[in-house]
């Protein structure tokens, strides 16, 4: 391989949003991220519902109308 193209290699802290911290290898000088081990409903065990800019009630607000036409 050639000398001085590749980028550098640090061993960071990536920061989650519940405030974990986990240490891992990376090219960035830090990271955080949204969702990590301790806090994926798929490690612990509890449904936690994550809505982004309130999304389900802009879809229910969007299609009220059409839902009431139905019935």
């Amino acid at each position: 391989m050639r000398s001085g193209i590749h980028p550098e290699y640090h061993k960071i802290k990536a920061v989650c949003g519940c405030g974990n911290e986990i240490e891992i290898g990376s090219v960035n000088e830090e990271m955080t991220i949204d969702i990590c081990s301790a806090c994926h409903p798929f490690f612990t065990g509890k449904q936690k519902l994550v809505d982004t800019a309130g999304r389900i009630e802009k879809f229910k607000k969007r299609y009220a109308k059409h839902y009431e036409n139905k019935k």
